[in-house]
């Protein structure tokens, strides 16, 4: 019975312990000038720009990650490029930056509309981009580089009104105090208290960011890390300015949200920004195809899409190892920060209108040869959403010989498997949900098999994969010529509310009309205008059957139109007028 009551108090302290940490940060209100902003580069440069080598799906900044875990791919190229010998330390004699411009960085940035950047100043390999006395041997400041990225981007960029924010991982695979995740059977507390602490409040000593984005912390609970006292720490030296991101261990309640490779999340309880590269990779992945980076087009919707829905974008940069941002890049950046130069006053500031969006259904065909596939956080083709999109596939199978095949479905949402034989009937159906499953079945030789897969993704990771194996053949995909039809919803107008003023952006480009549901009449004299040099004023008429509003935009010519990717309508004072 003493036991008992004993394990009880344990439970209730614990609750109460959590309770009040979860209370800590509840009366700090975030600041307002990052729910503005809307817009902040992220950039990750580091000794994994020397290599800039991963598979296309990978994140090129886990490069030595893949090194001491097997990774066959980046474990070969690193001895057929660098040598037998070579090793990920020696990476730091080879990392020269010697192109390296902080001011040439900041007006890029500036150029982008930006209002913050987070540059990486420590990533999970420990190597840090600032002077720091923790680091010795293992910083830009000490080994070939011989300069502070940290302190000459900080001053450039604060020189053109752009906050200055930084990224911080609060674990390193190199550390000898605790190498994270190879030291799995030792305490982390030693690494806390002699390493991350010391290291965290110089690093906010010296440069007070506005913003400090904290990564690295999955696999603990937030009170190993002592993250209420590093993040206590942060505010008191930064003041109100200052704003955390929510990364900071399990359990750690505050902060804003940072959805990642995401189409964006609806929550108004917090302020949140998707952050993402421009291609799959974070750091610069020489091994990248085109078709996935973002186009300029493709970058304007997603930003216009966040906004719309309340928040905002951190997109990020991989510069090359020697200090230049992929001219690509670049590009992107810039045409994104004309269309919000010609449209700001429907982004700096705005809010969520109560309908955020309105969808059409979108369906696309595709051929696979297999259905093998980790798109990881990315969507399966162009133009589809990374969220929220599905999948169904059909193809016809003859088996070659009378055999049991054992199938094997996985998938990290939901996969449905249905063989139909040749009397349309169903001899299997198979339905994975976060875990490959298996089933044997007889196949009849020379007898038509249809196979038909559907793949419903919702948010996070992208897994789908379907094999085989039987008395003739090892577990491999089925290969076949597979037809599938990709279906999401797709958005053509999306909104935002500002000064009074409605803002309807036409992800569609502009024809002859353009309507969209109101579920409010405006007044009968309300103005609609075309943002942009022009201000050309839009005939409109409002159907209160429907309740849709029709804008007569034949008058637009392409010489009225200045930017690309998504135009936007101003509905000069409709939301004073519905409240």
């Amino acid at each position: 019975m003493k036991k008992l009551v004993l394990i009880l108090l344990v439970i209730v302290c614990s609750l109460s312990i959590k309770a009040q940490e979860n209370e800590l940060f509840k009366d700090r209100e975030y600041p307002q000038w990052f729910s503005d902003a809307k817009l902040g580069i992220f950039i990750h440069y580091g000794l994994y720009s020397v290599p800039s080598y991963s598979d296309k799906e990978q994140y090129a900044e886990w490069f030595y990650k893949g090194l001491i875990s097997g990774d066959s791919l980046r474990i070969n190229f690193q001895k057929e490029v660098f040598g037998e010998d070579f090793n990920y330390k020696d990476y730091k004699d080879l990392f020269k930056a010697e192109l390296f411009d902080a001011a040439e960085w900041a007006d890029l940035f500036a150029k982008s509309g930006a209002k913050y950047i987070l540059f990486t100043s420590k990533h999970h390999d420990g190597y840090c981009m600032w002077d720091s006395k923790y680091a010795k041997g293992w910083s830009s400041a000490t080994t070939t580089p011989n300069r502070d990225f940290c302190a000459e981007l900080a001053d450039e960029v604060r020189k053109r009104g752009v906050k200055f924010g930084l990224y911080y991982s609060l674990t390193e695979w190199t550390n000898p105090l605790y190498r994270w995740t190879v030291d799995t059977n030792i305490s982390i507390d030693n690494y806390v208290d002699k390493h991350l602490i010391p290291q965290f409040k110089e690093l906010v000593d010296k440069f007070k960011p506005a913003v400090i984005f904290s990564d690295g912390d999955w696999d603990f609970n937030h009170t190993s890390f002592r993250s209420n006292e590093m993040v206590q720490y942060y505010y008191d030296v930064v003041g109100e300015e200052g704003i955390v991101n929510d990364r900071w261990g399990i359990g750690f309640n505050h902060g804003y949200a940072t959805p990642e490779y995401s189409s964006g999340i609806m929550d108004k309880s917090r302020p949140w920004a998707e952050c993402r590269g421009l291609s799959r990779s974070f750091a610069l992945n020489r091994n990248a195809d085109l078709e996935t980076y973002l186009t300029s087009e493709d970058l304007i919707k997603h930003f216009a899409r966040l906004v719309a829905a309340g928040g905002g974008l951190t997109i990020n940069v991989g510069p090359s190892a020697d200090g230049k941002i992929p001219l690509l890049q670049q590009e992107r950046l810039l045409d994104l920060g004309k269309w919000i130069e010609v449209n700001q006053e429907a982004i700096y500031g705005s809010r969520a209108f109560e309908t955020v969006y309105q969808n059409q259904t979108k369906t696309i065909s595709r051929i696979d040869e297999e259905i093998n596939f980790n798109w990881v956080r990315n969507a399966p083709m162009q133009g589809v959403t990374e969220d929220n999109f599905s999948i169904l596939w059909q193809t016809n199978i003859v088996p070659e010989k009378t055999d049991t095949y054992t199938i094997y479905l996985e998938a990290d949402e939901e996969a449905v498997l249905e063989i139909i034989n040749s009397k349309k009937e169903t001899v299997l159906k198979l339905k994975s949900e976060k875990q490959e499953v298996n089933q044997k079945i007889k196949l009849k030789k020379g007898e038509n098999y249809k196979f038909k897969l559907g793949y419903q993704e919702k948010t996070h990771e992208a897994v789908v994969n379907l094999s085989w194996k039987s008395s003739n053949f090892e577990k491999q995909p089925i290969k076949s010529q597979w037809n599938g039809k990709v279906s999401w919803e797709e958005t053509y107008v999306c909104f935002t509310k500002n000064n009074g003023n409605l803002y309807a952006i036409s992800l569609k480009p502009i024809d002859n009309f353009i309507s969209f549901e109101l579920d409010k009449a405006p007044k009968a004299d309300m103005k609609i205008y075309l943002l942009g040099e022009t201000n050309i004023e839009i005939p409109w008429e409002y159907n209160s059957e429907n309740k849709t509003i029709t804008l007569d935009t034949r008058q637009i010519t392409p010489a009225n139109i200045t930017t690309k990717g998504a135009w936007v309508f101003k509905l000069d004072d409709y939301i004073n007028y519905i409240e």
